[in-house]
């Protein structure tokens, strides 16, 4: 097995709203803000390559909305997805599953795009199936009005009409399944959204966790700090709680999809909870 940190591409958001009831005094300390209270966010992604399988998790938020839709979310750098690819020797067209661990924008966009012709949308990755699961799936094709902005009917349903939409097993409780269609397992949590899906991928003798919405940058650290976006806070604090407690006592590689600045961390048990261990860059865990 190969890892690859595919970085999909950088942008911002408001740091009040990532950061919840937490006061600015506080978060801009680790994610400072600039004049108009934005703060950097990554779309780092990761790809997979296992045998005949090269599969990638999350796919940012594509290019293919308006130029006044991305005008909100101040794109910067010159990441794409089809740059990080090509740094391997990889197309999209090779790709063969797709993994999205929830269908918010910023995470599944990128699965689609327009045609040569712009008169239609189509599965960006032509020959890969596309991964969620059915009671997100359900959550997102009739989303409630909080997260209505999030489900772009544009980037659900294309994947669905061309026939390459698969699911994953039965999700009819929270919890962990080890052995997955894609050959990793899978946390499936409610706090952010229905049944997210944190990926553990086994790497060389370490628990590799792609974070996603769980803890989306290394200044989400903290318990308390759930993003305003969580449609459950309350659950969403027990959910990290216990997630972090495994991560420490199991030395898991926690890998941060949304901090633009730090890519992989370890944490350990401190006097007051789960802190920070050590730093690393997707280059140093990958590479042993």
């Amino acid at each position: 097995m190969k890892l690859y940190s595919i970085e999909a591409g950088n942008f911002k958001l408001d740091g009040g709203a990532m950061f919840g009831v937490v006061p600015k005094v506080i978060w801009q300390k680790t994610n400072p803000a600039d004049a108009n209270n934005l703060i950097d966010i990554a779309a780092r992604c990761l790809l997979i390559e296992d045998g005949n399988k090269l599969t990638l998790i999350d796919s940012g938020m594509g290019n293919k909305q308006p130029d006044k839709w991305f005008g909100y979310y101040h794109q910067w750098g010159d990441h794409s997805i089809e740059k990080s690819l090509a740094k391997y020797g990889f197309c999209k067209g090779d790709i063969t599953d797709v993994f999205m661990t929830h269908l918010h924008f910023d995470h599944c966009g990128g699965s689609v795009e327009w045609n040569k012709g712009r008169t239609h949308y189509q599965p960006a990755f032509k020959n890969a199936k596309f991964w969620t699961n059915k009671k997100h799936w359900q959550w997102a094709v009739e989303p409630n009005n909080r997260e209505k902005a999030s489900f772009l009917k544009e980037n659900l349903l294309p994947m669905q009409e061309s026939g390459q939409l698969n699911f994953m097993k039965s999700t009819e409780n929270s919890g962990f399944i080890a052995d997955t269609e894609l050959d990793f397992g899978v946390l499936f949590i409610d706090g952010h959204t229905e049944k997210q899906m944190i990926p553990h991928i086994n790497y060389n003798g370490k628990i590799i966790c792609f974070m996603a919405d769980l803890m989306p940058t290394l200044g989400h650290l903290k318990v308390p700090y759930v993003t305003g976006y969580d449609t459950r806070p309350l659950l969403s604090l027990d959910e990290k709680t216990k997630f972090l407690n495994q991560a420490a006592d199991n030395n898991y590689y926690l890998f941060l999809e949304h901090d633009a600045h730090n890519q992989i961390v370890t944490v350990k048990q401190g006097e007051r909870g789960v802190v920070l261990n050590e730093k690393f860059t997707c280059s140093e865990v990958f590479s042993n």
